[in-house]
């Protein structure tokens, strides 16, 4: 899937990457647990996540990850964009609480990882 396709399914607003948003991924992970992401290794992921801080962008990058979405909501301060811009992740924001932001994105396709 495509990153563009997850911010159209999404309804997601975008706040840094939008170079990258023809990125292709091929799972997601929702956390927020940065060691549960830790214990999640995949690459080309998705970060789902309600935790709003410059250590989940440290963590996606550990971890080769592409994009970030922030559920609920939730915006992320410039400090956390200006690490995300410097590590080429893009991140998002959507409205969606975490269960359902998930759910979204496994129903189009997006699986995640057993």
């Amino acid at each position: 899937m495509l990153i563009k396709d997850i911010k159209e399914i999404l309804d997601a607003k975008v706040y840094c990457g939008e170079d990258f948003l023809e990125a292709e991924v091929h799972s997601a992970c929702g956390a927020d647990l940065m060691s549960d992401v830790l214990a999640f290794v995949k690459e080309q992921s998705v970060l789902l996540t309600g935790l709003v801080n410059p250590q989940v962008v440290r963590t996606a990058y550990m971890m080769d990850m592409r994009c970030i979405v922030f559920v609920r909501g939730k915006i992320p301060d410039a400090q956390t964009i200006a690490l995300a811009e410097k590590k080429d992740i893009v991140v998002m924001s959507t409205e969606h609480r975490m269960y359902v932001a998930c759910g979204k994105l496994y129903t189009s396709g997006l699986v995640g990882i057993e």
